[in-house]
């Protein structure tokens, strides 16, 4: 069937195969242009499908040339409905893992489930024996606790109602959004979601089965952001998840010996959970023109392979005061904020177009579905079905 994008809200119901593996094709060739690694040789990826965890995996594999475990949370294609581009993108990664004569495998289910530990245990025993590097990028709006409680994270404020400039990126207006405070509980639910429990649920779970190496680095991902976005990320519901994760990072290192642990501290990216976070949008519209006059901007894959090739792999690995790994130093870097602030004060529904790149938002999102790739031909019928080979087998 012919495959066109549907758009919901701030997602894409649909998802392109041929585009998924384009999209892939296109990070993995950027990292063989780019000098190999010196890194881990056994990776463990949770939340391995989509976004910074996709390109993680990419990076490891072909600049470290590292076998690969992954963990994700995707639907195959059923009937007409074509499945998740995680799916996509994951059967595109094996695929060329294959051919380049890399391990690779991926565990699709629940990561915050006992069971799916359990059975990562399992595969790393039998296809891994032990695991050097475990990268933690989940992403998830809910989780369900063991007891069978399902909480929820909320995208809210934790001091009193806040409101700044936004945009309709269907139209391209520039209006106010307004953001509710969270209660208690919605602060701790998202804490509990978003926040590092898992994290150091899952090193525990590994440890205890011996199936870390004796020398193991791990990593969780993190945002800062100007101050504009301080209200609704960093100060807001969910920046307490990410304080936590934070300081999750320094526990686990604390308490599991020959395991060291960061949190990196990326570049606001079009992500899939980016897209929900009010004000953020018109921020990353606006810092994407700026970085792209300024020839600074980074993908996904440029990111995550400036990490293992210049940070998180070295022997001391770069880090501030905090010891935080700061992948968004060229977004923060002065001149890159002041502009974008001048252009902020500014932004209006006329100017929109002039001051930031809503194009280069727009492509970015429909290249995480697989749409407005180049090299793909969008017109022809595409088969929605795909296998992931190491499920498959």
């Amino acid at each position: 069937m012919k495959i066109e994008p549907k758009i919901r809200g701030f997602i894409c119901t649909t998802a392109h195969p041929a585009g998924c593996r384009q999209n892939v094709k296109n990070q993995i060739d950027y990292v063989k242009r780019q000098e190999k690694t010196d890194g881990p040789q056994r990776v463990l990826v949770i939340g391995c499908s989509t976004g910074y965890g996709l390109a993680s995996r990419i990076a490891c594999a072909f600049s470290c040339g590292a076998g690969t475990l992954g963990v994700m949370f995707e639907k195959p294609a059923s009937g007409t409905r074509t499945a998740t581009a995680g799916w996509y993108n994951t059967a595109a990664f094996e695929e060329f893992a294959a051919a380049d004569g890399l391990y690779a495998e991926t565990i699709n289910g629940d990561a915050f489930s006992a069971e799916i530990k359990r059975q990562t245990v399992e595969r790393i025993r039998a296809g891994m024996g032990q695991v050097d590097c475990i990268i933690y990028s989940l992403a998830a709006p809910r989780r369900t606790l063991a007891d069978g409680t399902t909480v929820s994270s909320v995208l809210k404020t934790t001091g009193g109602v806040f409101t700044n400039k936004t945009i309709d990126l269907k139209t391209g207006a520039v209006l106010e959004a307004t953001v509710p405070a969270a209660t208690e509980q919605e602060i701790a639910d998202t804490v509990k979601v978003m926040g590092g429990e898992d994290w150091m649920d899952w090193i525990r779970t590994l440890k205890e089965a011996g199936v870390l190496a004796d020398h193991v680095v791990t990593a969780a991902y993190s945002y800062i952001g100007p101050e504009l976005t301080h209200p609704i990320y960093l100060n807001g519901s969910i920046g307490r998840a990410k304080q936590d994760l934070y300081e999750t990072s320094r526990k686990i290192s604390e308490n599991f010996p020959g395991v060291k642990a960061y949190l990196s501290v990326n570049k606001a990216l079009v992500t899939q959970s980016s897209a929900a976070i009010p004000v953020v949008p018109l921020y990353i519209s606006l810092l994407y023109r700026v970085m792209k006059e300024k020839g600074l901007h980074e993908g996904c894959i440029e990111q995550m392979y400036r990490l293992c090739h210049d940070r998180l792999f070295q022997e001391t690995p770069p880090a501030d005061a905090e010891g935080r790994i700061r992948l968004d130093d060229w977004e923060m870097r002065p001149d890159v904020q002041a502009e974008v602030a001048r252009r902020w004060a500014e932004i209006c529904t006329e100017n929109v177009n002039e001051l930031a790149d809503i194009d280069g938002y727009w492509q970015d999102f429909y290249q995480m579905f697989g749409f407005r790739l180049d090299g793909v031909d969008y017109s022809a019928d595409a088969d929605p079905a795909a296998a992931i080979p190491s499920m498959a087998r």
